[in-house]
């Protein structure tokens, strides 16, 4: 409910508006019959705290004769209003904040008013921060927006449940996050990386709350100032953090079958110069799933034989995670925020294999049971630094500097037993350091141009123990041949500058280049051997945009990336999943680069918003998995693995049953050629019922040879995503979303179409201050990852489950806090916005 203050301005706007809309209406009338009596007043119009333009912000000019007359700013905030030469007095209005007054003004000549930083009336809002309801978006010029509102499917879930939600972004059973189907995408935490992300991100992002999260930028055409990593893209995630005076905040716990309990909090406490705030939560997770695999071995000549194994999982999983930090206003133009992330979880992934060989008539010939207890425990730790100044009181004018430490530590092992007996003792410890130096310089030009340069270093140093041992008559005894320690070194400089400008309020570009310097080394402590890799790439980047009106708008960006392969990726030394299955680094991999072009067009009917794209991306030395046959065998029955090779080979093919060990390595393959479409559509038919849906279709097209065999391959896939929102009677909110994957394949794996349907439910209490949310995710348990592989080798037939179906059940209460209702959002919130903003 609006309070009286803020009613009070609502109607003092009402009852000017007529005269602002009747001197906008005869504005050209008046410049024509009597030019030299008319000005210009310009300006522009931004909230002190956050530094974000004032939309709709009021100007209202009232002559000696109380003739009043004005205007509104723009998405931009800025104003421009032709009034007769004279003397005025001038107000800038916003509902709920502090209005501006400037008495006596002589206007005699076009002039600039500069910038109003209006501020928060606490008086008039009782010192309630407003927090969205429903997801909004907003276009720049390099990236959409979208503002995180009251989505109750993902109502106690965490930053994963969020992401599979958003527009463009996918995440499969095993939480790999994919941006219009491409995984190499670069995830950042307040446009920087985090320790909230650490090593494993899958996992890290599934410890992160959701209600953490204020925004997602999807960017999908980075401008210059980003990293270059990340051929698809990039996923900016922005947390919460208010900078209101007093106390606010908001706590949400949540209890769920399979058992799961959690609670997490946001906290802000502003006072004078100082602004505190804090994000913290704790959660519990039982996971179970399983996974099955039939597999045909061809063995040449010979008759086929055939293994198969079925895998259940039961996997706990705890963490807490905490943003603690401070903001210091210095001055009115500067500050200093210092915070300290830390994150602590541990998981146990008890996984049950029953494995029966079967010979070419498919009788089972032996049974296998193995039992594999892995412990996993993440420790990350990060330090940052951030120093803002702006110049000329110009929101826009200003120098930054970030300085960010990260301490990284995760550590797994288990000892498995197979029929009873210990047979192997695994351990991977791994530990990395980074330091990230960044600064940025933005410089504004005239009204609608701005400059800016920067430099960003990243400098990090990842440590790799891995440790196998088998049991050989009691004692256990390291394997050489795949124990090893691996020290991974990546320095990164980087500078860049880019220019934007707005001409004629329709046209808008922004050019920019970016240079990166690399310095890779590995060193192999177990094998001694030691590489460097250094090389430097330029990256240009341009964004183009053309308003064909307030509803209509296209958009065209290019930009050239790279993906740099990771430290497991070039370690020469394999890892296992199974014993039948090996990962096998490439040191001579290099770099993939790409060239992508995204042809964007937004269309706002009425109440009907589409907003659709068209992309084209080419990549060089893409990686590809190449899975082969190896002269290894496994002999399950002795827990031993012998080479094709070995003199006893012969003898111990006639005693057991040898299972060939499958080897996955990746290599540069030649090119990679994708091409794709989607488009967002969202309409909302009345006040109580929201619908939104989005479309992403593809085809990619791999070409290259490896040892002589073709493992080009084409691929088309999409997946669709429907959200449909309802106000129930009794105002209980029901939320339906539909996901469904399409089929895709490569060379040598095809992956079946994949459906999946999520629920919710919420009603609101005590006046909105609480809510109270049930949602059912994965509603028809359908949520499997079905493939097949084939090779010369074996043909193989599988079926995954991360998770089963899920209950969860959360209640919220904010304090100081409340909802922003649709009918107090400016704009439309449909997908407006399209300023096209430069913002980097």
């Amino acid at each position: 409910m609006m309070n009286k203050s803020a009613l009070l301005l609502f109607i003092l706007a009402l009852l000017i508006m007529p005269n602002i809309i009747l001197a906008q209406g005869q504005k050209s009338v008046n410049q024509y019959a009597n030019p030299l009596k008319n000005v210009t007043i310009t300006g522009k119009v931004i909230d002190k705290d956050t530094g974000d333009p004032l939309e709709y912000a009021t100007i209202v000019l009232v002559d000696k004769d109380k003739k009043t007359t004005g205007g509104i700013t723009d998405a931009s905030g800025n104003f421009s209003v032709v009034v007769p030469k004279g003397v005025y007095d001038i107000s800038i209005e916003y509902i709920s904040y502090i209005t501006q007054n400037i008495k006596n003004k002589q206007i005699t000549a076009d002039e600039n008013l500069g910038v109003f930083y209006l501020a928060i009336n606490m008086e008039s809002l009782g010192e309630v921060e407003i927090i969205a309801e429903r997801t909004t978006v907003e276009l720049k010029l390099d990236k959409k927006i979208y503002n995180v509102g009251k989505d109750l499917t993902v109502s106690g879930g965490t930053v994963s449940d969020v992401l599979d939600n958003v527009p463009s972004v996918s995440v499969d059973v095993e939480g790999n996050v994919a941006l219009r189907g491409n995984e190499n995408v670069r995830i950042l935490i307040n446009g920087k990386p985090s320790g909230l992300v650490g090593l494993n991100s899958t996992d890290a992002l599934r410890q992160l709350p959701a209600d953490a999260i204020e925004r997602v930028e999807i960017i999908t055409s980075p401008s210059a100032r980003y990293d270059a990593e990340g051929t698809a893209g990039i996923l900016n995630i922005i947390l919460r953090r208010s900078k209101l005076q007093g106390l606010n905040g908001a706590i949400t716990t949540n209890i769920g079958y399979p058992n799961s309990a959690g609670i997490s909090g946001n906290i802000n406490y502003r006072t004078g110069d100082f602004n505190f705030f804090n994000t913290t939560g704790y959660n519990y997770r039982e996971s179970p799933g399983g996974s099955k695999t039939e597999t045909e071995y061809f063995n040449g000549s010979e008759p086929s034989t055939f293994l198969n194994e079925t895998r259940d999982f039961d996997r706990k999983s705890k963490g807490i995670s905490t943003n603690l930090g401070v903001e210091w206003y210095i001055t009115d133009s500067a500050s200093l925020i210092t915070s300290v992330v830390y994150r602590d979880s541990d998981e146990n992934n008890d996984a049950t294999n029953f494995t029966d060989e079967l010979d070419s008539n498919k009788n089972i010939t032996n049974s296998i049971f193995r039992f594999d207890p892995e412990e996993e425990s993440d420790k990350n730790i990060q330090y940052a630094v951030n120093f803002d100044k702006q110049f000329d009181s110009n929101i826009d004018h200003r120098l930054t500097f970030d300085f960010q430490y990260e301490n990284s530590e995760e550590i797994e092992q288990s000892l498995i037993v197979q029929n009873g007996d210990e047979v192997e003792r695994v351990q991977t410890i791994e530990e990395q350091n980074s330091i990230l130096l960044q600064s940025d310089y933005v410089l504004p030009i005239g009204e609608n141009s701005q400059f800016e340069m920067g430099y960003r270093g990243n400098f990090s140093e990842l440590n790799t123990d891995y440790s196998l041992e088998f049991n050989e008559n009691g004692d256990f005894v390291e394997d050489g041949d795949v124990s090893n320690n691996l020290i991974y070194r990546e320095y990164i400089n980087a500078v860049y500058s880019q220019f934007g400008s707005k001409i004629k309020e329709k046209f808008s570009f922004l050019l920019g280049l970016r240079m990166e310097e690399s310095r890779i080394t590995i060193n192999q402590l177990t094998s001694n051997d030691f590489e460097r890799k250094n090389y430097v790439g330029f990256f240009p980047t341009l964004n183009l945009g053309y308003e064909i009106s307030e509803d209509q708008s296209f958009t065209l960006g290019y930009n050239r990336r790279l993906s740099r392969p990771r430290s497991r990726y070039i370690n020469p030394f394999p890892s296992r999943s199974s014993p039948i299955n090996l990962f096998q680094g490439n040191p001579d991999l290099d770099p993939s680069y790409s060239n992508s072009f995204d042809l964007g067009y937004l269309n706002q009917i009425g109440k009907l918003t589409i907003n659709s794209s068209i992309y084209y991306q080419h990549a060089t030395d893409v990686f590809s998995f190449i899975a082969q046959g190896s002269d290894d065998y496994y002999i399950y029955d002795t827990s031993q693995t012998v080479n094709i090779n070995d003199a006893d080979f012969n003898d111990l093919n006639s005693q057991y049953t040898l299972i060939q060990v499958i080897n996955r390595t990746p290599v540069n393959l030649a090119t990679n050629n994708r091409f794709g479409f989607e488009f967002t559509v969202t309409h909302r038919p009345t006040q109580k019922w929201n619908i939104n849906g989005n479309f992403n279709l593809f085809h990619s097209t791999t070409k290259g040879f490896y040892e002589g065999t073709d493992f080009g391959a084409e691929n088309v896939s999409w997946f669709v995503r429907l959200n449909n929102k309802y106000t129930l009677p009794s105002e209980i909110d029901w939320q339906t979303r539909l996901l469904y994957m399409g089929p895709r394949e490569d060379a040598q794996n095809e992956t079946k179409g994949m459906f999946s349907a999520n629920m919710a439910f919420s009603k609101d209490l005590f006046n909105e201050a609480a809510s109270i949310s049930l949602n059912i995710s994965d509603i028809f348990n359908s949520q499997k990852r079905q493939s097949i592989s084939t090779t010369s080798e074996f043909y193989s037939d599988s079926e995954y489950q991360r998770r089963q179906r899920s209950f969860n059940l959360s209640f919220t209460y904010r304090f100081n806090q409340q909802k922003k209702r649709d009918s107090g959002e400016r704009g439309d919130g449909n997908g407006g916005g399209d300023d096209f903003d430069f913002e980097g």
